[in-house]
């Protein structure tokens, strides 16, 4: 399957977007710049890959599964409106908080998938929260990458807050 290729490549690429925004050099700049874009990318990924596993591939989602959709799936309107207006620090506004819940569930569903004791029962039929579906490179689950998509949010967020206060602009 591509798409764990897809998300080991995407965390090598969140360690340099990372540690260029640190360094505040051209790449951050062009990251703040282009962030509400990234964004959009990075949503319409997350809800394609969850509709391609849950719709072709039959993987049933659990309820956290579903909480962490009813986090992530509002991204993509809320950028995708955002990429035609002029004032776009709004878009980040409603995204920051939905990408904060996102990751925190995500980070107690991948704790819980990867062996942590679950303090929250499964209610999907046939236990689909203790199912892993997906482990490639001994980490990469769906809440790896749902976790993944949030951290991405949070720092395109962060690149934009720090690009509108630079002077060059």
């Amino acid at each position: 399957m591509l798409l764990p290729y897809v998300v080991l490549a995407s965390h090598i690429l969140f360690v340099v977007f990372f540690i260029s925004i640190v360094a505040k050099n051209s790449l951050a700049h062009w990251i703040g710049k282009n962030a509400i874009a990234l964004s959009f990318l990075t949503s319409l990924a997350a809800v394609g890959g969850s509709l391609f596993y849950s719709e072709i591939m039959g993987f049933e989602p659990c309820v956290l599964c579903w909480w962490i959709r009813v986090f992530l799936f509002p991204l993509v309107i809320i950028f995708g409106v955002a990429l035609g207006r002029p004032i776009t620090q709004n878009a980040f506004s409603y995204s920051v908080p939905l990408a904060l819940l996102a990751a925190i569930v995500s980070l107690y569903f991948s704790y819980a998938s990867l062996g942590g004791s679950a303090i929250l029962p499964c209610t999907a039929e046939g236990g689909a929260c203790s199912r892993v579906y997906v482990k490639a490179f001994g980490y990469i689950t769906i809440p790896i990458m749902s976790l993944t998509v949030s951290l991405f949010v949070l720092l395109f967020a962060w690149a934009h807050k720090l690009f509108k206060k630079t002077p060059a602009n």
